[in-house]
């Protein structure tokens, strides 16, 4: 089955997403030159702009942003985030607007690059720090960054489709 233009820019998308997220997941724990499992939380990297941004090491056992954590759902969360991760994949293979691609390539993105960490470490290892600023307290990573982002730009697309149909019928009614 041939693959149209647009999936196959949501899966390369994904693809980029989840290789930067593993990448730089990678530099981070480089840097600290210790196995995660005696890394504390919170533990400064490095000061990259103080107060506003700095890089520091979590290990996030929830979803995204640190929401729900615990650990305990670490194989609940795994399991789910894949089923998300193949049914926008299917969904891709429809996908017949390039936003709408967009989108699905980095929640799949995202959910992937996180599912590697929890299978690997018990969590997600989250790094960026733009918690001095005062508006954003949680510590982060890439795969959450395309989550959020491909979310929020799935919402626009069922905003701006909406938007073409009405136009379209008010079109058809003149």
């Amino acid at each position: 089955m041939k693959l149209s233009r647009y999936a196959l820019g949501a899966y390369v998308l994904a693809l980029v997403v989840i290789v930067l997220d593993q990448i730089t997941k990678a530099m981070v724990l480089s840097a600290i030159d210790a196995p995660v499992a005696l890394i504390p939380d919170g533990y400064r990297i490095a000061d990259v702009l103080p107060p506003m941004f700095n890089l520091t090491y979590v290990l996030n056992t929830g979803v995204s942003f640190g929401m729900f954590g615990g650990g305990e759902a670490r194989w609940i969360l795994s399991i789910f985030s894949v089923v998300v991760a193949v049914a926008l994949a299917v969904w891709a293979r429809k996908a017949d607007r390039p936003l709408l691609a967009a989108a699905i390539g980095l929640v799949i993105g995202g959910a992937v690059g996180n599912v590697i960490d929890r299978i690997r470490f018990g969590g997600v290892v989250d790094f960026l720090d733009f918690s001095g600023t005062g508006v954003f307290p949680w510590i982060f990573n890439i795969a959450d960054s395309g989550i959020t982002v491909g979310v929020a730009l799935l919402i626009l697309d069922s905003f701006l489709s909406e938007r073409r149909s009405k136009v379209g019928v008010a079109v058809e009614k003149s």
